[in-house]
């Protein structure tokens, strides 16, 4: 049965001592600054893609922040993925790890059937102590992550001292058990000598933060180097990718923070 969201909440209040309260923190001052210095580390956050076409930035987005919590750190990334994902998109690509710099050797893979098999690896896997960051891949709406699930992996998380990521692709925002959430979507890169394509850029929507503010846009780049995100204010003439994007699911005009307000409020 699902608890109620007030004893939902005092749960979580005891999951998360103060001793717990470590953060990781992105790389960018702006970002950095709104979340009070990072992210959580025992936690679980989500990143959300509204179609299919940004499900490689919020996936990417997830892996750079994983990336963040492993700095230092000699523990693998546990990754699990239904196998729809792969037929959808494709397998992972171990250079495009690299390049976000996580060593393809340091990278438990996991493929399973579904997005229950999916959501009960990362919660088993989140258990474990000898794990430096978990990532699960959703597609869909789907019943099995509802606000019980997230809670267990929110709990395994602050059991172990290691964030958990739940990267989700096509589905609405709904309550749960994650400390932050954030809506992401690709953004053109700044192109490097002879119009080569630059580093990974994204758009990202802090659409929830627990016990802090949210409803805040920025638009940052992931710099490979340092490890870290970086912001970043666009220069047109110096884009390697379309400056625009046209609207999905609202008005000519209307900017992502008013659209992700209104639809994920």
């Amino acid at each position: 049965m699902t608890q109620p969201l007030a004893s939902l909440r005092k749960s979580l209040a005891c999951a998360y001592p103060a001793a717990a309260a470590e953060t990781i923190a992105l790389g960018a001052p702006s970002l950095d600054r709104r979340l009070g210095g990072g992210i959580l580390r025992a936690a679980l956050h989500e990143a959300y893609a509204e179609t299919a076409a940004d499900a490689p930035a919020a996936t990417g987005f997830a892996l750079a922040l994983a990336r963040r919590a492993l700095a230092g750190a000699e523990k693998p990334l546990l990754w699990a993925r239904p196998e729809a994902l792969t037929a959808e998109s494709g397998a992972p690509y171990p250079p495009g790890l690299a390049d976000i710099g996580i060593d393809p050797a340091t990278v438990a893979f996991i493929r399973v059937r579904d997005a229950k098999e999916a959501l009960q690896a990362g919660a088993e896997a989140g258990r474990c102590a000898t794990v430096g960051a978990t990532l699960i891949e959703l597609f869909g709406e789907t019943r099995a992550y509802d606000l019980t699930a997230s809670r267990r992996l929110a709990l395994a998380a602050a059991a172990a001292g290691a964030p958990i990521f739940v990267s989700r692709v096509g589905a609405s925002p709904a309550p749960s058990a994650a400390a932050s959430r954030w809506l992401v979507r690709a953004a053109p890169s700044r192109a490097l000598a002879a119009n080569a394509p630059g580093s990974a850029a994204f758009t990202v929507f802090l659409l929830r933060q627990r016990g802090g503010a949210a409803g805040h846009e920025w638009r940052v780049e992931w710099n490979r180097d340092r490890g870290a995100f970086e912001d970043r204010t666009f220069d047109a003439s110096s884009l390697s990718g379309p400056v625009a994007s046209l609207p999905v699911g609202g008005t000519p005009g209307e900017s992502a923070p008013q659209r992700a307000g209104r639809k994920f409020g």
